[in-house]
């Protein structure tokens, strides 16, 4: 018998070692018990458990749906009472008590979201924990089988470009009309102004204006010009939904826009529930991406601050007693002479090595460190 090619030997091999057998350990069969005792009907014994397990698995369920339902009515009223407040807040005559309803009610809507949240992880966890059984061992898995087709590339797509070329056609479109954008952010949050500028403006029907928007908003959440944020969000999401409209439809962004204004104006409810459900969780994101801004330039600004020896002066600093902190501050070196010669040895050697590590100590080289006073200079540089 001829030998197998190693190829295919490896292949097999390959497919055996990926068989993973453990997901079969946790089963709950009631028909393959151990021997139960000669006086018990065995076949009644495996009913009446198969039963219990049938009562478990209903119980569970219904949990699952009465969830769904919850959150499903909670979502609903969450979206209807966004809507409603923002009905409000575009009236010229505003009523401030049935404003301060709503958002009262807005308030009690987001913290059954929570709520019904930490329900659905606590569902999730005693699903993992159920074992498996013949009940749902077997199940259907596909009722019907979808072949999809390759989407078609938009007129005018960026996707094919590389990052250098997507790079300069941002640079020369904002130059472009920086102008006009920044108009565009600074205009109220109505439909109304919204479509009259962009039905001007269609040039801004497009990724670049929609991206230039978007990084607006981090700046202004990072300035916590809430206000302006509203606005400039409100007008992003309106940009994203007629882009997206566009895609489906395979058609320019241009030809879409009274079709999307046209429902929202219709006051369309599903359509400006996803509305206002897309605005919400923009705004999320942009929240998100501001702290990581921050967390990132606080750590670029503390690596630029590490000393010789690898410390933050800054880090090193605050944990110094207050006495050694004040000696840094005023730059007293006999004061600091004396605040280290009162400390135990030990303390004293610790402090100043994470002084000279840290950078706000600079030692001497060619002086010994027998004497704190000869050893160096605080570091006068700001820190």
């Amino acid at each position: 018998m001829g030998q197998l090619p190693v190829d295919e030997r490896n292949k097999i091999r390959k497919s055996c070692i990926m068989v993973d057998y453990s997901k079969w350990d946790n089963i709950e069969i009631s028909d393959d018990e151990d021997d139960t005792h000669p006086n018990i009907d065995t076949a009644s014994l495996f009913r009446w458990r198969h039963q219990a397990r049938l009562q478990r698995m209903e119980e569970a369920k219904s949990e699952k749906d009465e969830y769904r339902q919850q959150r499903e009515k909670c979502e609903a009223n969450l979206r209807a009472t966004e809507t409603k407040i923002y009905q409000l807040e575009q009236t010229k005559e505003k009523d401030t008590t049935e404003l301060n309803h709503y958002k009262t009610r807005l308030s009690e809507l987001l913290e059954e979201i929570n709520q019904l949240e930490e329900k659905r992880k606590e569902l999730e966890r005693k699903e993992i924990k159920t074992p498996w059984n013949v009940d749902t061992l077997s199940r259907e898995g596909f009722k019907k089988t979808i072949i999809n087709k390759p989407n078609q590339e938009q007129e005018g797509s960026t996707e094919q470009l590389s990052d250098e070329d997507k790079s300069k056609l941002w640079e020369d479109f904002i130059s472009k009309h920086q102008v006009k954008l920044e108009k565009f952010a600074d205009m109220e949050a109505n439909w109304d102004s919204t479509k009259g500028y962009l039905t001007e403006n269609p040039v801004l029907l497009c990724e670049e204006a929609a991206n230039f928007l978007a990084l607006l908003c981090i700046d202004l959440e990072l300035e916590e010009d809430k206000e302006k944020l509203h606005k400039v969000a409100f007008h992003t999401v309106t940009m994203h939904f007629i882009l997206e409209l566009a895609k489906q439809l395979k058609t320019n962004p241009r030809a879409t826009v009274e079709a999307f204004f046209k429902r929202i104006q219709k006051a369309d409810k599903q359509y400006l529930d996803a509305f206002f459900d897309e605005l919400r969780s923009f705004k999320d994101r942009v929240k998100d991406r501001a702290q990581a801004r921050i967390k990132k330039a606080e750590e670029e600004e503390r690596q630029k601050r590490l000393g010789p020896g690898g410390l933050d002066p800054a880090e090193i600093f605050e944990s110094m007693p207050t006495e050694l902190q004040e000696c840094f501050e005023s730059k007293d070196i006999p004061k600091l002479q004396a605040v280290l010669s009162a400390m135990p040895k030990e303390e004293a050697e610790d402090w100043l090595n994470k002084a000279i590590a840290s950078g706000l100590w600079i030692p001497n080289a060619d002086e010994g460190r027998d004497d704190i006073g000869n050893h160096g200079t605080p570091n006068t540089s700001d820190q």
